[in-house]
């Protein structure tokens, strides 16, 4: 057997695999959490799985899927359906441990910088170019509520599914080298006054973005809509049309480094 691609919408590739079996392929699914489901096909039958894997991909809500599934009588899954129970609580649990302590870390300082003197928590974190400690910190320190949500949102959404695509050693990779380089272009572009994980946050965009485009058989990590939309975010703000201050600088080098990680990962293992 191997394995011709991968989702995170477990209601959908059930259906997708029922369509696979009444073309000829047998598709089985697996799961180690029941969200993250694998696709594996038996080696004889790869040069058909791979153009329907694609059609999938392409418009994985097609209605023939679930046509397909009435057909057979496999209306159910074994799989956990992402319209069920939220259990938040649970599903962070689950979450890898460096997830959980940067979330946890980013909700201390927003916490701390209300409940104690505001001032010494920021003179202690802000970017100092002498104290390499200060060269990380920034991305950890939000000053508004709303982009403390809006950050950490998309660290755990993006956060994950590239854990479970490539592993936590890129995530931390991706997180330590996005850190530096858009905190020290912020720096050298503006000054040392921002904070916020928006940095690292467009560097998993840029990641997820490139990676998608290179693995364009399995599930996108990303959907363009939504690159196309953060794309958009980011140039507005370089313009100054929301009347806000925002780390533009950050969120440039932060995507950029994120697609060059991408790309080099890509060489090193080609």
């Amino acid at each position: 057997m191997i394995l011709i691609g991968t989702s995170d919408n477990p209601r959908a590739v059930q259906g997708a695999a029922d369509y696979f079996k009444r073309q000829g392929v047998n598709a089985v699914l697996k799961s180690m959490d029941g969200w993250h489901v694998e696709v594996w096909v038996p080696e004889s039958e790869e040069h058909s799985a791979i153009p329907l894997w694609n059609e999938f991909v392409d418009n994985p809500h097609d209605e023939k899927y679930l046509t397909a599934s009435w057909h057979t009588g496999n209306t159910e899954t074994q799989f956990l359906y992402k319209g069920g129970s939220l259990n938040l609580a649970k599903r962070f649990n689950e979450l890898h441990y460096f997830l959980k302590t940067i979330f946890v870390i980013a909700l201390v300082i927003f916490s701390c910088l209300y409940i104690v003197e505001g001032k010494a928590v920021y003179a202690l974190l802000q970017f100092d170019p002498r104290s390499p400690l200060t060269w990380l910190s920034p991305a950890l320190m939000h000053f508004s509520a709303l982009h403390l949500i809006f950050n950490l949102a998309w660290w755990l959404h993006l956060g994950n599914k590239i854990i479970k695509r490539v592993g936590a050693k890129q995530l931390i990779l991706i997180f330590l080298i996005s850190s530096l380089v858009s905190n020290w272009a912020q720096y050298l572009f503006v000054d040392q006054r921002f904070g916020g994980l928006s940095g690292v946050v467009y560097a998993l965009l840029g990641y997820a973005w490139v990676y998608s485009a290179q693995h364009n058989h399995q599930e996108a990590l990303i959907e363009k809509p939504v690159v196309g939309f953060m794309l958009i975010w980011m140039i507005f703000g370089f313009t100054d049309v929301f009347f806000i201050s925002m780390a533009n600088w950050a969120h440039l080098f932060g995507l950029l480094t994120g697609m060059l990680l991408a790309l080099l990962s890509k060489l090193k293992r080609a």
